[in-house]
């Protein structure tokens, strides 16, 4: 604080006090399991800036900035490689209210049984835990840098830790989506504010290309290194992966209704892509800027906001650091709630049955400290931002993987379940060992297919065709495993599936116990667009069809806008 302006210090101090006693006020009506993990109740514009908040956090802001640092505009696929996926969201988000859970992880349960439930509940846990280490990083580095490394990046990470324990801790998921919803506008504050000013600075996009002289620099896709292959296979990654991010449940499922769902994931997630481009221009900026320095690249946008926003305004640096801090705990307590969840419900509840439900509100909450203390020691750990960044895309597609083979076909068995799950992971880890990177190196056609690249000095799997591999290895393991094994009961599935197509009423209640249909509740008739080879494949409602395409336009226009705004 001693480094910032009275002024800021002043920001500063009424963001953290308001935002905490915000969170401890929200936390009033907890009373239960439902209200602390999963209370449906809000509406569209709270799930807006609740998905919008949660999933937009400024370690993102600091890889794309980094990578559009040194690798120029194509750097922005590192968070737009969601941008493909979004148009999905509408389809997903009923999907996911319609299972009526508490936790992904009871719908694992109620396809599979309980071991695959446990399964996801440790997997992830881990992806949160990753997660949460990769803010605290990207986070603690710009905060350090923006005070001219006054403050140390570690007592950063320590201090951010403790303000979103505290009312996380005291009001679940109701008191993240509550201080979400401001968060979320501090989030588009810090994404905005220097951006005009550094590209006053540099003489706009022209004087940026005057000082700027590599064509590659202003390419949106670059063919040997974040090229159409790169975007395509790690957005199909990232599509296959976003169901069995913990968090998401809570992004689709909060609301009072389906449609609260829809908006709030879909709209919130499209705002965080406006949002990427200010990150991205940021970036290619700093290059400009920046040139001839030695810098740091997950620093540039603390730098930048150090050189700029004081000489503004006294206060400036405040509203940014309040911003910064804003975005990574409306992510870090989402996350922290979620992996608590998965862990008191899935693993802790089976093996301590019948106990009140104070009992189990005592130990989510210590699994939640224990949770984000996993959390923190990946961040001392972790190397870099986009390394870590790299390791969170990972994760959720390699359960991502059981979830939609055994959603899209009845044949998936809990054998086949595990087998996905254990050949993916082995994939993954076989893929970075040297001696297999070195003999991939040696087949004829590394060089054409660019199989493997070097970087820092040492060789590796091109992080497409990684991907590519466990995600091919996992799935045919998987199938082969489910067409030997027995199959999953008729009548578990036939549960599973009437929840999947039964659309939630208007004030239907809370389900009597995880994955169940409430009381007068009409099953919907099975409609399938495939139901050959135990496929079972829905037809998509007129609503589902309208909002896609819409959806899909907007991804076109986002794309064009951004193309012609650099160009």
């Amino acid at each position: 604080m001693a480094a910032l302006h009275p002024a800021d210090q002043i920001v500063l101090l009424v963001y953290l006090i308001g935002i905490t006693l915000l969170g401890v006020w929200a936390a009033r009506g907890v009373r239960s399991m439902g209200d602390f993990f999963m209370p449906r109740r809000f509406g569209k514009w709270m799930l807006v800036m609740h998905a919008f908040g949660t999933g937009t956090h400024s370690d993102q802001a600091v890889g794309v900035a980094s990578k559009t640092f040194t690798n120029g505009l194509s750097g922005i696929w590192y968070q737009w490689l969601w941008l493909l996926c979004t148009p999905f969201y509408w389809l997903i988000a009923p999907m996911m209210r319609r299972f009526r859970a508490l936790t992904m992880a009871d719908v694992f349960v109620a396809r599979f049984g309980r071991s695959v439930g446990v399964l996801f509940a440790v997997v992830g846990s881990v992806n949160l835990m990753v997660n949460i280490g990769v803010m605290l990083k990207g986070s603690g580095a710009v905060i350090s840098s923006a005070f001219g490394h006054a403050v140390s990046t570690d007592t950063v990470i320590a201090a951010m830790t403790l303000m979103f324990l505290v009312y996380g801790i005291a009001g679940g998921l109701a008191a993240a989506i509550v201080t979400d919803f401001f968060q979320g506008i501090l989030t588009v504050v810090f994404s905005f504010l220097m951006l005009p000013f550094v590209l006053s600075a540099v003489g706009g996009i022209d004087g940026i290309r005057a000082v700027l002289d590599d064509p590659q620099m202003f390419s949106l896709v670059v063919p040997r290194e974040i090229g159409l292959f790169y975007i395509l296979v790690i957005a199909g990654n990232g599509l296959i992966g976003i169901v069995t991010q913990p968090h998401i449940k809570g992004n689709c499922a909060a609301g009072r209704s389906e449609m609260d769902g829809r908006v709030g994931f879909t709209a919130g997630n499209f705002i965080k892509r406006v949002c990427t481009i200010a990150w991205s221009l940021t970036g290619l900026a700093a290059a400009a800027y920046l040139i001839g320095q030695s810098v740091d690249p997950d620093e540039v946008y603390g730098v930048m906001a150090r050189d700029f926003l004081p000489a503004i305004m006294p206060g400036l640096l405040g509203v940014f650091v309040a911003s910064l801090l804003a975005s990574v705990m409306s992510s870090c307590d989402s996350f922290m709630i979620a992996s608590s969840a998965l862990v008191t419900e899935n693993v802790y509840k089976p093996w301590r049955p019948a106990q009140s439900d104070r009992h189990y509100l005592g130990v989510g909450r210590l699994v939640a400290v224990l949770v984000v203390a996993g959390g923190v020691a990946f961040a001392f750990w972790l190397p870099g931002v986009v390394e870590g960044l790299e390791i969170f895309w990972k994760i959720p597609s390699i359960m991502g993987l059981a979830f939609w083979l055994g959603f899209f076909w009845r044949r998936m068995t809990v054998a086949g379940a595990w087998t996905t799950t254990a050949v993916a992971f082995l994939t993954w880890w076989a893929t970075t060992l040297p001696q297999v990177v070195a003999w991939i190196a040696g087949l004829p056609v590394a060089d054409a297919l660019r199989l493997v690249v070097s970087s820092a000095g040492s060789a590796h799997l091109y992080l497409p065709w990684q991907m590519i591999c466990y995600l091919t290895a996992g799935a045919a393991a998987g199938i082969a495993v489910s067409l030997v094994t027995r199959p999953t009961p008729e009548s578990q599935l036939e549960s599973f599936y009437a929840l999947a197509r039964t659309p939630v009423e208007a004030g239907e209640g809370d389900p009597p116990a995880p994955c169940t249909l409430p009381q007068g509740v009409r099953v919907q008739a099975r409609c399938s667009l495939i139901s050959r080879g135990g496929l079972e494949i829905p037809v998509p409602n007129r609503l589902s069809a309208v909002g896609f395409l819409i959806s899909s336009f907007l991804v076109v226009m986002l794309i064009a806008s951004f193309f012609a705004i650099t160009q």
